[in-house]
C-alpha cells in the first residue's frame, strides 16, 4: 500500500483492511509528507545514499501491518519495492485512496497513479484507487468499491496496465454501481501566467468546466457511478506516423555482425529534495539506493 498523499492519510488504512479481509498479507509503505503531483517521479531525500524511513502509520492501521514512512515519491517507492526494500516483492501494489479524483489526462501528473504504473513496470499487478472529495465522508463507498476492484484485477494476468479506480463521495444507497470508463480528454486543474517578474513566474490555478462526454471517467463519476479505467505505462507508438531515416557517413545495416558499439550512459536516474543529483549507475550497473 502506497499514496501520494502521505503515510498519515487514512485513505491507506482503507486499502490496508481490503487486502487483509481478502486475505493478503499487507505492508504499507507511503511518502512521509504529501507527494500530490509527483507522477512517476523518483525523487527522495536520502541521508548518507540512504533512503530514511520515518516512525510514522496511518490512523487506525491494523497492528498487525507494519508500516514504512518513507521520504520518497510514491514512484519511487513503487519501484524500490520491486527489488525488496520493504519485504518480498509485493504480488500488487494498491495506491491510494487519493483525497480528490484523478481522472481525464490529469491522471498523467498523479503520484497516485505514477507509483502503481512505476510497480507495473517491474511485473506487479497495479491499482490507483481515489475518492472524489478532498475531505471524504463516504469510506465506506470507497471500500466497497476497491473490494470489487480487488477481486477483478487478482483474476487478471500481470501486464504493463493499472487499473485507475475513481468512487464518487456519496453513500453507498445512492451509488449507482460501477462502470468501465475511457479517460476525459481534459485535466482536472489547469494553469495560467499571472505575472511574470524578475527571477519568478507566478501561476493561478482553476479547475475546468467538464464537457459533456458520455463514458468518461469524469462524466459518469459526476453522475453518481463508480468507474474503472485500464491504463498503460509508457510504450513506443509510432502508428500513423513515418518517422526519417537518415544515414550518416558511417552507417551500416542495422543488426550488422561486429558493428562498434559506442557507450551509452543512463545519467542520473534519481533525483533528491536536498539540491543534488543521486542514484546514478556505478561501474556494475547498480543504482544505489
Amino acid at each position: 500500500m502506497t499514496n501520494d498523499d502521505g503515510i498519515e492519510s487514512p485513505g491507506l488504512t482503507i486499502l490496508a483492511e481490503a487486502a487483509l479481509d481478502a486475505g493478503h498479507e499487507v505492508v504499507v509503505a507511503a511518502p512521509h509528507r504529501q507527494y500530490s503531483g509527483a507522477s512517476a517521479a523518483l525523487t527522495a531525500q536520502e541521508e548518507d545514499g540512504q533512503l530514511v524511513f520515518v516512525n510514522k502509520r496511518p490512523p487506525g492501521l491494523p497492528a498487525e501491518v507494519r508500516a514504512f514512512g518513507v521520504k520518497a515519491a510514491p514512484g519511487l517507492i513503487g519501484f524500490v519495492a520491486a527489488f525488496g526494500a520493504f519485504g518480498d516483492k509485493p504480488h500488487v501494489v494498491m495506491s491510494g485512496i487519493n483525497l480528490g479524483a484523478n481522472t481525464g489526462r490529469a491522471t498523467l501528473h498523479s503520484g497516485t497513479v505514477g507509483a502503481a504504473l512505476s510497480a507495473s513496470s517491474h511485473g506487479i499487478r497495479g491499482m490507483a484507487v481515489s475518492i472524489a472529495s478532498g475531505d471524504p465522508q463516504h469510506w465506506d463507498t470507497a471500500r466497497y468499491v476497491t473490494d470489487q476492484a480487488l477481486a477483478w484485477l487478482l483474476e487478471q494476468p500481470v501486464d504493463e496496465r493499472v487499473l485507475n479506480v475513481n468512487v464518487p463521495d456519496i453513500a453507498p444507497d445512492r451509488l449507482r454501481g460501477i462502470r468501465p470508463a475511457k479517460l476525459a480528454s481534459f485535466g482536472a486543474v489547469q494553469a495560467r501566467v499571472k505575472e511574470l517578474g524578475t527571477g519568478y513566474v507566478q501561476l493561478t490555478y482553476t479547475g475546468v468546466e467538464a464537457e459533456e462526454e458520455p463514458g468518461t471517467d469524469h462524466y459518469l463519476l459526476a453522475r453518481g457511478w463508480a468507474t474503472l479505467t485500464m491504463l498503460r505505462a509508457p510504450v513506443d507508438d509510432d502508428s500513423g506516423v513515418t518517422l526519417p531515416r537518415i544515414d550518416g557517413t558511417q552507417s551500416t545495416a542495422e543488426g550488422h555482425e561486429g558493428e562498434a558499439l559506442v557507450d551509452v550512459s543512463t545519467g542520473t536516474v534519481m533525483s533528491t529534495g536536498s539540491d543534488r543529483p543521486t542514484g546514478e549507475i556505478d561501474d556494475d550497473g547498480d543504482a544505489p539506493v
